[in-house]
């Protein structure tokens, strides 16, 4: 049989150790020294294993393997289905992360009662609660269907045996930092514990066809074993961000062997579990203050779909010798960026005022499209002018201060006049300057974010 044992091995250079170090002895870094499992094989092993590969392990040219279907099985919720590109593939592996009490339990037993009302047979096993517990918070979520079999249990082989004799639809793993192996002596939730568990349930997963929803932890530093060292071995990874005291929750996935990562999901926590916001920029804007100075309208792209979110900025005079640069929700590095294109060319006197930019809703922005509108919110906070509500800000700033073009600029300006915006300040570089007559909108292009800025007075 394998002898197994654990060592500790670096994350930068691959050096190993039988014990903890501090250092790493191979390249001097300190705390990257991880544990994980080592199997040492037996000849006797090793023989067998060269003649099973002897055996059937063989080449295919590509061109004679016949192509499959990609059959997917949808969840019941639109917007969990566009984050994983239309729904699950059978035997993905899928991890879903966040910070605690964000969200995530509540979300996948939404999902398992869904299909279980479209048929399916669900195992949802929990290692943190009863099963009395789960009833609780299925009560409240309106989950109430004999296709969800719960179990609380902790040992993988266990977990995978019952699942094994039931074959499932769909199993669900809560969470992965709870259960364990025997066969190790560390704790439940070390690196080598999850590891060898995600390897153990992924490759139960590949050969029964059986699709797996495994769900981790992510502290505020998001340094523990759980999400962070396993992207790698999942086929998919989705997040849920914001914070878990107001009511938007964003799923984002990461990672996505059988779809995109550029969509985004958009989710309000409501006293019955979480609900779909089916129109962001509705959602987003709902609250939006008319005639607030520091308050502009970005059109951002996630994916393929165009949200309108509200950009507030507030410039202050400053105590301190060093001003302050804070951003919620955008780039931190682009905020700092944009204030020195806005002092040295357009004349701002931003050099002793504490600057901070805020996206409202708890939508994080990351495409350079939202430039324009940063910086317009910049400027009316500064001047203490409000800008015109009507008004949607689309473009990227360069270092010089001109204006550059955005993909999908057409169905951006649709979906602002959707929802009642009359003018529209794009870059005058576009290339070909889309018609106001079939957007039913004032198109206002601009060479420089300096007539950006007198364009919104």
């Amino acid at each position: 049989m394998a002898k197994k044992r654990t060592t500790w091995i670096c994350q930068q250079c691959g050096a190993s150790s039988p014990a903890f170090l501090g250092r790493c002895p191979g390249c001097g870094e300190w705390n990257t020294m991880v544990e994980t499992l080592d199997v040492s094989p037996t000849p006797a092993s090793s023989r067998s294993r060269v003649r099973r590969m002897d055996g059937e392990s063989r080449l295919t040219p590509l061109n004679q393997i016949a192509p499959q279907g990609e059959s997917r099985i949808p969840l019941g919720i639109s917007e969990f289905n566009r984050v994983l590109g239309g729904g699950l593939v059978p035997g993905a592996l899928v991890l879903v992360g966040g910070d605690p009490g964000i969200g995530k339990s509540t979300l996948i037993l939404q999902a398992a009662g869904q299909l279980a009302n479209d048929g399916a047979q669900v195992v949802y096993v929990s290692g943190e609660e009863s099963t009395q517990q789960i009833k609780l918070r299925a009560d409240r979520l309106g989950v109430d269907s004999g296709n969800v079999l719960l179990m609380a249990e902790t040992d993988v082989d266990t977990i995978l045996g019952v699942a094994d004799d039931v074959r499932p639809g769909i199993l669900i793993v809560d969470s992965i930092q709870t259960v364990m192996i025997d066969e190790l002596g560390s704790t439940a939730g070390s690196v080598s514990q999850v590891r060898e568990s995600t390897g153990r349930i992924m490759q139960w997963a590949k050969s029964t066809g059986v699709p797996v929803f495994i769900i981790g932890h992510v502290t505020k530093e998001g340094a523990i074993a759980g999400p962070r060292v396993l992207e790698h071995m999942v086929d998919a990874v989705i997040y849920l961000e914001g914070d878990r005291f107001h009511q938007y929750r964003i799923m984002r996935a990461v990672k996505n062997r059988f779809g995109s990562t550029d969509e985004v999901g958009v989710f309000e926590m409501a006293g019955s579990g979480l609900r779909e916001v089916r129109n962001p920029s509705e959602a987003f804007l709902e609250e939006r203050s008319s005639r607030a100075p520091g308050s502009t309208v970005a059109v951002t792209m996630e994916g393929s779909r165009p949200i309108l979110v509200e950009v507030q900025a507030l410039a202050t005079p400053t105590n301190y010798s060093m001003p302050r640069r804070s951003a919620n929700g955008l780039d931190g590095n682009r905020l700092q960026l944009l204030v020195a294109v806005l002092q040295k060319r357009v004349g701002l006197g931003l050099g002793t005022q504490d600057v901070y930019a805020n996206v409202v809703g708890g939508l994080r922005i990351q495409e350079p499209a939202a430039d324009l509108a940063v910086a317009v919110a910049i400027a009316s906070s500064l001047r203490d002018i409000p800008v015109d509500p009507g008004i949607v800000c689309i473009g990227e700033i360069g270092l010089s201060g001109e204006l550059r073009t955005v993909s999908h600029l057409e169905r951006r300006i649709q979906e602002a006049s959707r929802l009642g915006f009359r003018k529209a300040i794009i870059p005058a570089r576009s290339g070909s300057t889309p018609s106001s007559s079939t957007l039913g909108m004032e198109i206002i292009a601009v060479q420089s974010a300096a007539e950006a800025i007198d364009a919104v007075r």
